[in-house]
């Protein structure tokens, strides 16, 4: 199954260095019963974007967390054995739940499959998102604008290789 990890830059340095995401359990995202229900799509590549886009915001919400970060997005794309990333059934419909699952165990930073990372020209959209996210989950209208003025940026797909030059970006 392939699962979405949200990281930031840091995040990304420390699993390049330890060669894992994390210890678990992890949260990450995937294409779940519920995320198909909700899409109304039978198309995978059109539900793997979805649960990217899901693991965007979880990032962004990292970065909102970590004001030392570098304003840039990270997922991590990584193939996991079946039966090994687990929705909640209880949460299912939720919409802020929607995709996740829990990994129990830390994932090997060899089974990435890609990286996934905001450009620098998204940077102050980013920003604005991570410091407007708040407010946003509140129910401020305004704020909710300037968290989907984040999402307007695609985040650019990246070889595992390449990641030892990502992490220079996060100094």
């Amino acid at each position: 199954m392939r699962v979405y990890v949200p990281l930031t830059l840091p995040g990304l340095a420390e699993a390049h260095k330890t060669g894992e995401l994390g210890t678990g359990p992890l949260v990450a995202y995937g294409v779940t019963p519920a995320l198909r229900e909700w899409y109304l799509s039978d198309d995978i590549e059109e539900l793997e974007y979805a649960a990217l886009n899901r693991a965007a915001l979880a990032s962004l919400r990292l970065l909102a967390a970590d004001a030392g970060a570098a304003r840039r997005r990270v997922v991590v794309a990584v193939d996991v054995p079946d039966g090994a990333a687990v929705a909640d059934p209880d949460r299912g419909l939720d919409p802020s739940t929607l995709g996740e699952v829990r990994i129990a165990g830390g994932v090997a930073l060899a089974k990435a499959a890609a990286v996934h990372v905001d450009s620098g020209d998204a940077e102050a959209d980013v920003a604005a998102a991570a410091e407007a996210l708040a407010a946003a989950d509140g129910g401020d209208d305004d704020a909710q604008f300037v968290v989907d003025g984040a999402e307007d940026h695609e985040l650019l797909w990246y070889a595992t290789q390449e990641i030892p030059n990502l992490v220079g970006l996060g100094d």
